[in-house]
């Protein structure tokens, strides 16, 4: 499985963002730090706004900043909104099952199911407040 870009930039906002304790930030800034087109930030921070995860203020001295605490926001379920299409094989995806040769003799489809539970599990163990910490710590050591 690998994540796309919009995830790991959209994660890189959320740091960014989270880091500054509720002060707005700008998409410039956030594109700036982190060497990434202003276009496609634009597009990641609206999507962010959009599901509840960043407050947009418009203006002249506009930006984003958190919607909610850093310790609500699961990793897990943070990913899962940010990306369209976790289907590892044909099969897991919608309609497709039937379309299977080796239905109800493969246990292939429900051993991918079981495992992608359990990468969601684990990453619901560690939220937002968690990636901050950490990242407050190596700056810190700097």
């Amino acid at each position: 499985m690998r994540l796309t870009l919009h995830t790991d930039y959209a994660l890189r906002v959320l740091v960014h963002v989270g880091l500054r304790n509720g002060d707005l930030v700008t998409i410039t800034e956030i594109a700036d730090r982190y060497g990434i087109s202003k276009n496609h930030l634009t597009k990641v921070v609206h999507q962010l706004g959009r599901i509840g995860y960043l407050e947009t203020v418009r203006g002249k001295y506009g930006g984003v900043r958190l919607l909610r605490p850093p310790e609500q926001i699961s990793l897990g379920e943070f990913i899962r909104e940010t990306e369209d299409d976790f289907a590892l094989v044909r099969c897991m995806r919608c309609g497709v099952q039937d379309e299977c040769r080796l239905n109800g003799n493969c246990i292939a489809h429900n051993a991918l199911s079981a495992g992608l539970n359990a990468f969601f599990a684990e990453l619901n163990r560690y939220t937002l407040a968690d990636m901050l910490e950490t990242q407050r710590r190596a700056e810190a050591a700097e």
